[in-house]
């Protein structure tokens, strides 16, 4: 927090003679300078003036000839420390009592936010402070990490400062923006006085920061033991923890501060208190750098050596886990068990191994540590370190049971040697060997030590399986040999050259059909595939794959890995299982480079696959590859490869368009290609920019010409889909663009049904902005009938705001009206706005059926009340001679009949009998 000396050191014989003037202390050679008219105002590199230079000195008097000739008083560095800033660090009251005579700036801040006074307090000014604070009228401001003067004056130890500020004010426990206060900071600095001194001027002592530390959790972690024993005696709370449930001692054991145990332990605090994640202190001392004291402290009190956290560790664990023997010595001594296991089965054992922990090994061997015990998937000590290549631990805990099987597996079947040839130490891999470890043993995948070493690319540990005589064809479950491996992760071919000097044959083919190249090749590996291909490049090519070598390297892109292929192969329009070429899987990844490569060569562009019937064009476009289209375009004979068409007679220019991409719709339409085509189902490329909401792809489209009066096969133009799909802005463009006649499609159903049906307000809020909208045309199940039978309760306002209520009773072809729509698809809101606006409670469609038959029938009961609540007559029969108790219970809704049978008042209706003379 202290503001230290200028950043940027210059020789001072380089700076004008003002400046140094100004360094040497003489005022008579300054007066001389400025008679002469040096320039006052003089910046240097860092933008630093005399008038700097003079606070910075402490020279009062240099500072006022400065001022009085002309220097800018409140002048800036490049970290906006003004010429106050600097005379409170040097703890210069004259100098700064002059530079306030001359309207300095006490609210200046520099980059910091720290203002004069804040430094002041951070170099213990007090003098400067005194001048400075009654022309303050806040001593609380914070600087930009929220701190206060009070903060770095307590942070600092300056007890007669902190004295001073809250004698003028200052906020005792202003916190900063990680809601630390003063106490924090001086109880962490160890300012026994200043902590004593905030305590008096009422001081929180267990307040807490963001992270919930409290001043004793920020003395204990810096040890500071004289204030631990001040907030203890004061009565603080000892295991208030943090954010983290970590108590004081926890912290302190965690720091290796070995006093403050003893001191928090003396006034009663937890040593079994568990954290979060369940440790105990006892759990930090014994992992900890400087834990050892701790640890022994904490023991000799009786901590629970047993403790196991939520996964399962003991202090033993934690101990294995940073190596600390000694400590896992004393803990054992005092009763931790040596074979404890974690959630996962691990004993200290198992984590020793995992690390490499060799003495602490020696430790828990001698002390009788399970050396069989499985842990997790199975595996044992020997299993971990021959994992992780730890010869010398292998070596030990193998001297230590001579009588066991070296080729014991674990759960997924690797031995020790399979974990060893992971682990890229040949070392380890020869004493295993030397110890019998079995080279043919595979694992439940198959895999024997060669496969790992050779996926690994450890080059040293597959010669070495090899001249110990492992078999280099063996392949695993998924027909994988260790070729395959190599040629997948070998980047630098050195173990593939291995494994083909060993007669490894790069012809065998997975379970999948794929072979040594396909695996290289789909990587990338251009010298693993050069050295492939030299062995028997007719073979390896051969098809039998979904995918060829070439496929694989185009669409992962690895343009030189297919240029080596390509000098192979005989057929450069080769298909995969799905009719696809390489070019075709070059384009829909964008992978230009690939489709320059394979132009050159002159592959056939307009090849169609099996799916789709796409071409390269499709493909390119699909994915937004505008710089492959270039490409493929440039290379075409024909320009009206632009329009080329799949089996639904989709243009590269309709997927651009329907996936979004704008750049390439630009492209497309700029090279010809035709807007207007339409589809099988009749749709234009504008038919799909306004169904997906594609504003700037349908802006190029209208831009290029494209017909917004066409329509699909169901007789819907772009207007129709954008109203259906709800893209407001869309819409708005499309319908500003023209008018477009006859707005009803072949079922009689304009761009309004289709957003009252959909719920999409903002779209009919635009449509009844036109005259054309306001009369209802075309099918009768009028927009109004869409809005209600969907619960969509905004458009309904809109529709009844805008056109009134003459549109309330609206028959359809079969008569039913909105309110028989709402009471059929139980929309009680809708329903509600219906009848408010006196929608015709008992109106007959065309089979006599009222509102509540509907409701009756489907069972829908608050339907039912809220009709029966508006007047519906129950009296009321259909043309069958059906009253709506007879499709109550026609339907079986019993709840419904005993709802209309409380409402029936006479005998005659219940009693009454339909056409068929059914009661």
């Amino acid at each position: 927090m202290l503001i230290g000396s200028f950043p940027s050191v210059l020789e001072l014989e380089d700076e004008p003679p003002l400046v140094q003037a100004c360094f040497h202390g003489d005022p008579d050679e300054v007066r001389a300078l400025l008679y002469k008219r040096e320039d006052v105002n003089y910046q240097d590199a860092e933008k630093r003036s005399p008038l700097h230079a003079a606070a910075y000195c402490g020279e009062a008097e240099i500072a006022e000839l400065l001022i009085m000739s002309g220097a800018r008083v409140n002048t800036k560095d490049n970290k906006w420390l003004t010429p106050l800033h600097r005379a409170c660090c040097a703890k210069s009251a004259e100098t700064v009592e002059k530079l306030l005579c001359q309207d300095a700036d006490v609210n200046a801040r520099d980059k910091n936010w720290q203002t004069p006074l804040h430094v002041a307090a951070a170099n213990n000014a007090v003098r400067c402070a005194e001048y400075i604070i009654p022309l303050l009228t806040n001593v609380n401001v914070s600087d930009r990490a929220g701190r206060t003067s009070l903060h770095h004056a307590a942070f600092n130890g300056h007890k007669e400062m902190v004295s001073l500020l809250l004698e003028k004010g200052a906020t005792i426990n202003a916190y900063d923006k990680k809601d630390r206060r003063a106490v924090h900071w001086a109880a962490y600095m160890g300012h026994v006085e200043v902590v004593k001194l905030l305590v008096d001027h009422g001081a929180e002592l267990n307040c807490r920061d963001k992270m919930m530390y409290t001043p004793l959790h920020a003395a204990s972690a810096s040890g500071q033991i004289s204030v631990v024993r001040l907030l203890l005696e004061l009565g603080v709370e000892v295991d208030s923890v943090n954010i983290h449930g970590n108590s004081p001692l926890h912290i302190a054991c965690l720091n290796g501060q070995d006093v403050v145990v003893s001191k928090l332990i003396e006034f009663s605090a937890s040593v079994n208190a568990v954290n979060n994640m369940g440790m105990t202190p006892l759990h930090f001392a014994a992992a900890s750098t400087h834990g050892s004291i701790c640890l022994e402290i904490l023991v000799s009190e009786g901590a629970n050596t047993k403790a196991q956290s939520v996964d399962g560790r003991t202090a033993l664990h934690m101990t294995a886990l940073h190596g600390r023997f000694t400590r896992a010595q004393s803990l054992i001594d005092h009763g931790c068990l040596v074979n404890a296991c974690d959630k996962l089965g691990n004993t200290a054992l198992h984590v020793a191994a995992r690390y490499g922990h060799e003495l602490l090994i020696s430790t828990l061997l001698e002390d009788s540590a399970d050396l069989i015990q499985r842990g997790h998937m199975g595996m044992l000590p020997i299993h971990i370190a021959a994992l992780n290549g730890y010869v010398d631990c292998v070596k030990k805990l193998r001297s230590a049971m001579p009588a066991f099987d070296i080729n014991i597996p674990d759960d997924a079947g690797r031995t020790c040697l399979h974990g060893a040839a992971c682990s890229g130490k040949v070392e380890c891999v020869e004493y295993l060997l030397n110890e019998g470890s079995n080279l043919a043993l595979q694992d439940a995948d198959g895999r024997t030590p060669l496969h790992y070493a050779s996926a690994h690319c450890h080059s040293q540990n597959v010669l070495t399986l090899l001249n110990a005589g492992s078999d280099v064809n063996t392949a695993d479950s998924r027909g994988c040999t260790p070729l395959h491996y190599a040629a997948a992760n070998d980047v630098d071919a050195k173990v593939v050259e291995i494994l083909l000097q060993h007669d490894a044959r790069p012809g065998l083919r997975d379970d999948e059909g794929y072979n040594a190249v396909h695996y290289a090749a789909l990587k990338g590996h251009k010298l693993s595939l050069e050295m492939l291909l030299d062995v028997a490049a007719t073979d390896l090519l051969r098809s039998g794959a979904p995918y060829s070598p070439g496929h694989l390297a185009a669409y992962s892109g690895h343009h030189e890995a297919l240029k080596v292929l390509l000098t192979y192969m005989m057929n450069l329009d080769i298909k995969d299982v799905n009719g696809r070429t390489m070019l075709d899987l070059a384009c829909v990844r964008g992978q230009s480079d690939c489709v320059a490569l394979l132009l050159a060569q002159n592959v056939n562009i307009l090849v169609n696959d099996n799916v789709t019937r796409r071409t390269p064009l499709h493909a390119a476009a699909i994915g937004g590859h505008a710089r492959c289209l270039n490409l493929l375009l440039d290379a075409a004979d024909d320009g009206n490869i632009v329009d080329c068409t799949d089996m639904y007679d989709r243009t590269p220019l309709m997927l651009a368009v329907e996936f979004g991409h704008v750049e390439t719709t630009g492209f497309l339409l700029r090279n010809n290609a035709i807007a207007n085509v339409q589809d099988s189902d009749g749709r234009t490329a504008l038919h799909r920019g306004a169904a997906n909401g594609h504003d700037d792809c349908v802006e190029e489209l209208i831009r290029a010409g494209a017909d917004l009066t066409l329509r699909d096969n169901q007789g819907r133009t772009a207007v129709h889909m954008a109203a259906l799909c709800g893209h407001m802005t869309l819409l708005t463009n499309l319908l500003a663009a023209g008018p477009i006649d006859r707005l009803d499609d072949r079922r009689g159903y304009t761009p309004l049904h289709y957003s009252c049906y959909n719920g999409h307000d903002s779209c009919v809020e635009i449509l009844l902005d036109y005259d054309s909208m306001k009369k209802f045309t075309g099918n009768p199940f009028s927009p109004l009938h869409c809005a209600v039978i969907n619960g969509n309760d905004a458009c309904t306002e809109l529709l009844l705001d805008t056109l009134g209520d003459g549109i309330i009773n609206l028959q359809d072809r079969k008569g039913r009206t909105p309110l028989h729509a709402a009471a059929y698809s139980d929309q009680g809101d809708s329903m509600h706005l219906l009848l408010n606006r006196k929608a015709d409670v008992n109106i007959r469609d065309n089979s006599g059926k009222t509102p509540i038959m509907y409701a009756a029938a489907n069972g829908h009961v608050s339907a039912v009340e809220l009709l029966l609540e508006y007047g519906a007559d129950l009296t009321k029969s259909d043309n069958d001679g059906n009253t709506a108790l007879h499709h109550a219970c026609f339907h079986s809704r019993e709840d419904i009949a005993l709802l209309l049978l409380d409402k029936i008042e006479d005998s005659v209706t219940i009693n009454m009998a339909n056409t068929e003379l059914k009661t």
